[in-house]
Parts: structure tokens; sequence; C-alpha cells
């Protein structure tokens, strides 16, 4: 059933412009070319700012690269926010979020490291958890030299980066070795139950448009080595899977009504609120998988504006 009708007309332009991918194992290295070849080269840092690329070791001894935004000229540690890219685990890098991380930068007064994890299939989990947490280790343990803040902490993400950021708070709770103050899950891909659950009984409005039921398969598949929905799956790669979710951060989680992940997004805000964790939960009428794309569009400035308030609040600024 079409749902175009129920698509805010601001965002209709959108999927006009937005080209047609289809996401196989022989079509991915086209694609992820492709991704490349959009993203512009860092422009130098405004006033007032530091943008620089950093090598860092990972837990498994390749370097792992990251993108380091900081606030200059400031006496005092700021806090940070480790940033995650998306692109459903098998496309991206962290280039696609510099736009957004420069504005936090500027207007909160805050610190991002935006991680080039490794990407699936060719590294399936735990490889690209792994390198996130390797990331977030970094940041706690050796931040202090850029100015960072250990104490003050978040992890952030859109899409699967959303998925890995809240993958990545287990890890971390579980752990015990790094605090995090809050995580900010955009959009998350949290659930790999939702490629069966789809198929069982297709949700007739949501998930027709950008990131889809053939595409959703196809990036969980990679990630996992097996099919979506197997028993066993670690909640570290899945974060709906895992069974306790007490004692995670404060947290912000935002989707779009016509999103394929909107009922697997609401169902773990509701989970996380059962478990004592304070949750923000914002749905956005008329909006799909990656309105964002979209930045003038009134729908992207309210979620905009929510993400700059919820950082506020859990970044005490």
């Amino acid at each position: 059933m079409s749902s175009k009708h129920l698509v805010d007309p601001e965002l209709l332009p959108l999927l006009e412009t937005f080209p047609p991918m289809t996401l196989t194992t022989e079509a991915l290295p086209g694609v992820r070319e492709a991704m490349r070849g959009m993203l512009p080269p860092l422009a130098p840092a405004p006033p007032g700012m530091a943008v620089e690329e950093l090598s860092i070791p990972a837990s498994e001894g390749h370097p792992l690269r990251v993108l380091v935004y900081r606030p200059t000229g400031r006496a005092a540690p700021v806090p940070a926010v480790l940033d995650i890219h998306g692109g459903g685990y098998v496309v991206g890098a962290p280039e696609m979020d510099d736009a957004r991380n420069r504005h936090l930068c500027a207007t909160l007064g805050c610190a991002i490291v935006s991680v080039d994890y490794r990407l699936a299939p060719e590294a399936p989990h735990p490889g690209p958890v792994k390198d996130c947490y390797a990331a977030l280790a970094w940041m706690h343990r050796e931040g202090a030299a850029l100015g960072l803040d250990p104490a003050r902490i978040a992890v952030m993400g859109a899409s699967a980066g959303g998925g890995l950021a809240a993958a990545l708070a287990l890890l971390a709770r579980d752990r015990g070795e790094v605090p995090l103050v809050g995580q900010v899950l955009m959009v998350p891909m949290l659930d790999d139950r939702t490629v069966v659950r789809n198929a069982r009984d297709p949700h007739p409005y949501a998930g027709e448009f950008i990131w889809t039921q053939d595409k959703n398969h196809f990036g969980w598949s990679s990630l996992l080595g097996c099919e979506p929905g197997s028993p066993g799956v670690s909640p570290y790669a899945a974060a709906a899977r895992a069974e306790d979710l007490a004692g995670l951060p404060p947290t912000l989680i935002t989707t779009g009504a016509l999103d394929l992940f909107a009922e697997e997004n609401m169902e773990y805000a509701r989970r996380l609120m059962r478990a004592g964790v304070a949750t923000e939960l914002h749905v956005y009428p008329g909006a799909f998988h990656g309105f964002q794309m979209n930045p003038d569009a009134r729908v992207t400035r309210a979620h905009d504006r929510d993400v700059d308030d919820a950082l506020r609040r859990i970044l005490g600024l």
C-alpha cells in the first residue's frame, strides 16, 4: 500500500532526487564508490574550532581513523560526543556527518569524535562495535590531552550508527570501564527481527522509501553473517535483543512515522522507560528514513532542535 500521500509535502522533492540504490554483494563496491564521490573533502575549520583527522589504535592492532571536532580557546575541559555514522552497516564514512558535527561543536561548545569503523560484510559483528568501543575507550583514556572531559562523554548515531551507539552503550554498561552520560539514537537500526516481522506482516505505511525491506535484509545479513532473526544474535550486534536495559544512560530516540524502524524504535523507548531509564522519544509525522537529508524542511529543523536540546541536557551545557 502506498504511503506517499502521508509524506510531509516539504519532503517530497527529496524522493525525486534521491538516487535509486540496490544493495547486493555485487552492487556494494559501486554503491560505496558512488557515495565516496558525493562526499566533499573536509573544509578548513572555522574560527574558534579545530578539525583534525587522527589515527588511533584499535583493539585488534589495526589503525582506526577518527575525525575530531573541538572548540578552541577553552580553559576548562569540554564534554564530548562519540559520533557513529550511518549506512546500514555496509556503507558510509565519518564525513557524512561533517555538517552536523561542526554545527554541534560550534553551537553547544562540545567536542565530537567521529569514528571510521570497519564495515560489513568484510568485517561482520563484532568488528564494527569493537572499533567503536576502541574509539570510546581512547576518548576516555587520552581525551584530556585534547581538552575533553572524560566524565562527560555521550554516544550518538543515526540509522546503523544509532544501532551501534545503542549496542555500544550496552557494552560500556556491562564492561564498566567508560561511564556514559547519555545516548542519542537518531532513527536507529536496532532490531534484526524487524526483517522477519515485516516479511510476515508488512507495515502498510512504513518502509516504502529510502531504506526498504530488501535493504534491511541485506544490511543485517551482512553484519550478522546469518539470516536476520536467527537465534542467538548478540545484543552488542542488535541492541533490541538485550533482555535487560536497566542502568543505561539518559536516552533520546528519534524516528519518522513512515520509517521502517518506527515500531522497533518506539518499542525500544517503551522498554527503556520500563527499565527506569530517562527516555525522550520523538516521532515525526510524514517523515521517512533519511528525511534529515533535506535540512531546510520544517520537520528536519524540528528534529535537529530536539537533538541539540537533548545534548545540552545530557552534557550539562
